[in-house]
């Protein structure tokens, strides 16, 4: 329930868990105030559980609060918004119906989310409401749920960590330093930065004083970071980033109906999801002329055993990072589980001859020439 005071923000009243007599008892002043307002309408409602319990909430989101549970902090998106920004919000702060709540606490997590890879996943998935340009809505099950995450090594992680952390700070410092500035705000002139467009002097005010070159410089090093973690060139495209993401979301599928779950918070979901039970398969999305084919121009995997262990090589040598077996076996055309395993007894062969070099956490890189 919302209970204005005076020019303040709206504070949410939540007494999920709490009795009628103990609000009565703890909290004269609310209990008072949510019979005065709440308590009338109730008792017309058709349900009778809300009739019955009509001090809390109709819909106490039984999923959301446990995952809550244990956490100082979670990641939060505005549901409708011009610009789509990720953030972290205390523990302590109840969302309402207009916030999508991620149930997590881990900074690289939401760098992923400010991504430019994911925002081209959500620009296509998500539902313009057509009532404002370029206002469209953030629907969990469309596009959160599906989105493949990175499977990031620990060293990929700790960077996009330390970016998002960065991010989220720097962020909240310039608006509890300047209260006038918002968020939007702070958007509105980065989009024209990024779009070379004249800034008028009240752009450049905000410009200057919510640090907004700062802000740009990190979503372009959290970017970076992001295509590195995917194992993926920083020069793709749009179509090729949904293409390729498309076809990630089909893998892990795959990996899903066979068992294998790659869990975002294995310590909370694997107790709780994991016995006997396949999570569900990702969802299959038609996006139309939108995606490009994602082996389009990939070299074919030779038929020939002997001719194999060279394409490998021709591959690490082209690359600009290590790669791992998975990211090498997606570097030629058609479905890339199918040679995965190929593709690791000729890193082992490649690796005794002293052709390759193992860089660490399952990525290999070709040996410098002398």
């Amino acid at each position: 329930y919302t209970l204005s005071l005076h020019d303040a923000l709206p504070i949410l009243i939540d007494l999920f868990g709490l009795t009628a007599e103990q609000v009565r008892h703890d909290f004269p002043e609310v209990y008072q105030h949510v019979a005065e307002t709440v308590k009338p309408e109730r008792d017309s409602n058709n349900r009778a559980s809300y009739q019955k319990n009509w001090w809390t909430f109709g819909e106490p989101r039984s999923d959301l609060r446990p995952a809550l549970e244990n956490l100082s902090r979670y990641i939060a998106t505005v549901e409708t918004a011009k610009h789509r920004v990720f953030q972290f919000l205390d523990a302590e702060i109840l969302p309402d119906n207009m916030l999508v709540a991620i149930a997590s606490k881990d900074a690289a997590q939401l760098a992923i989310l400010s991504s430019v890879i994911h925002l081209n996943w959500v620009s296509v998935n998500s539902a313009s409401l057509g009532m404002y340009i370029g206002d469209v809505r953030y629907t969990k099950s469309r596009c959160f749920d599906p989105f493949p995450f990175p499977d990031a090594s620990d060293a990929h992680k700790a960077t996009l960590r330390a970016l998002g952390e960065e991010l989220d700070g720097t962020r909240k410092r310039v608006l509890a330093e300047h209260p006038d500035l918002t968020l939007t705000g702070l958007y509105n002139v980065l989009e024209k930065l990024k779009s070379r467009e004249p800034l008028t002097p009240e752009d450049e005010d905000v410009k200057h004083r919510g640090l907004v070159l700062i802000i740009k410089e990190l979503h372009e090093q959290i970017d970076r970071a992001a295509f590195e973690a995917y194992g993926w060139p920083h020069t793709l495209g749009d179509e090729e980033i949904l293409a390729r993401l498309v076809a990630l979301n089909a893998e892990r599928a795959e990996e899903e109906a066979r068992g294998m779950v790659r869990w975002l918070r294995p310590d909370y979901q694997r107790p709780r999801f994991g016995k006997g039970l396949v999570s569900e398969v990702a969802v299959e999305f038609d996006l139309g002329d939108n995606v490009i084919a994602i082996d389009k121009g990939l070299p074919v995997f030779p038929k020939d055993r002997y001719e194999q262990p060279l394409s490998v090589k021709r591959v690490l040598m082209a690359a600009s990072q290590p790669m791992s077996a998975d990211a090498i076996a997606r570097a030629f055309k058609g479905p890339a589980k199918v040679r995965v395993q190929r593709v690791e007894d000729i890193l082992k062969v490649l690796l005794r001859y002293g052709d390759i070099v193992d860089m660490g956490e399952g990525k290999f890189a070709a040996r410098a020439a002398a």
